[in-house]
């Protein structure tokens, strides 16, 4: 998403019209205190120039997490509205994440959407694993915390070389997971178990608490790449509304994590 900024002694803009001439006012500009009221103007700050900044950013992901909040509130006392959540989340999101330009309303659509079924899913598990909500809660914002920290000191960057292997095991994962699904839908596999294939044991252990670690961990690598796609977006001068791809991104990846911490807690349980 690099942008790339015309120097401003190649910009027509910035250069007198071909037989233009200089006016009285122009000449007036180039006195001694024409010059001193320019060198005493504050500088043009990247929303004066309408480019994208952190704060901005922020400003925007606040926005969207509120209105997920306010929805959850929503989907946790009527549960019943977890799958419109879901179905109409997953439609917004790739209608989100294939636009070219980023669309204010429609990502804060999906922001709702995902709060209903964020709210209704955390009723349905807590009302079965007592606590996992909670904990689920604290283990994302764990992540978060540690992931931005990293983050910021260099400590942990995106690489091609790991990038390839996220998208890689990404594929994996969603193959897992709709066959998954599938089987869980069409009775593929035992009433007994909840959650699936993920409530297979390997070795005495659940497959999904295996595959569950290694969700986490892709989680908090698209953490990673949310924030060089933030970081890279500021230091390019991106337009201002790419901020809200940065909150979308975000919000895609904490919910992802959020809902891995509730299926590996309540996994644990069993």
């Amino acid at each position: 998403m690099a942008l790339r900024n015309p120097a401003l002694s190649n910009n027509p803009a910035f250069r007198p019209a071909k037989g233009s001439t200089v006016t009285a006012e122009a000449t007036a500009l180039a006195t001694a205190d024409g010059l001193q009221q320019l060198y005493e103007a504050p500088a043009a700050t990247a929303a004066d120039t309408n480019r994208m900044t952190y704060g901005d950013t922020i400003g925007k992901t606040a926005v969207l997490f509120l209105v997920l909040l306010a929805t959850a509130a929503v989907g946790w006392f009527v549960p019943s509205l977890t799958l419109v959540g879901a179905i109409v989340g997953l439609g917004l999101g790739l209608v989100n994440a294939f636009k070219r330009n980023p669309s204010a309303p429609l990502i804060i659509l999906y922001a709702a959407a995902q709060g209903l079924f964020v709210g209704g899913i955390s009723r349905i598990f807590e009302e079965n694993w007592g606590g996992v909500v909670m904990q689920a809660v604290v283990a994302t914002f764990a992540v978060f915390a540690v992931t931005l920290v990293l983050f910021a000191s260099g400590k942990v960057r995106a690489s091609k070389k790991a990038t390839k292997v996220f998208l890689i095991a990404m594929i994996g994962y969603l193959v897992f997971s709709l066959v998954n699904v599938g089987l869980m839908l069409f009775g593929g596999v035992s009433s007994d178990l909840a959650f699936g294939l993920r409530s297979a044991t390997v070795f005495g252990i659940p497959l999904g608490i295996i595959i569950g670690i290694l969700a986490v961990l892709m989680a908090a690598y698209s953490l990673v790449l949310d924030f060089d796609f933030i970081k890279n977006g500021v230091q390019n001068r991106a337009p201002r509304k790419m901020g809200w791809y940065g909150g979308f991104g975000l919000m895609v990846t904490i919910i992802w994590l959020y809902v891995e911490f509730l299926r590996l807690f309540a996994l644990g349980r069993n």
